[in-house]
């Protein structure tokens, strides 16, 4: 029975990770289609003036750390997930 809990919760780990993993590529394929597409935009030559690029950098940086808050609280609540499922174990052995 334990053994089965046990790989119930590597189960769960593991598919955490991988959503974690699939976002955090999905992340980095937004963030490469954006810099190749601003990248052919000056090299049209048509880029916008100075202070809207400042600003639009400024965006970027604060949306890619929203990003990256949000998938760290996501790795937190995998994190709570396992020890609850932990503790639970541990208090069904206390209680036996």
């Amino acid at each position: 029975m334990r053994l089965h809990q046990v790989v119930l919760a590597d189960v769960a780990n593991l598919t955490a990770r991988n959503s974690r993993l699939s976002a955090h590529i999905t992340r980095l394929e937004r963030r490469l289609s954006k810099i190749l597409g601003q990248a052919a935009w000056g090299a049209s030559g048509l880029g916008a003036p100075p202070d809207v690029k400042t600003l639009t950098h400024r965006v970027t940086e604060l949306e890619q750390q929203i990003l990256d808050l949000r998938a760290e609280l996501g790795e937190r609540d995998v994190d709570l997930a396992a020890a609850r499922v932990a503790n639970r174990e541990l208090m069904a052995q206390v209680n036996r």
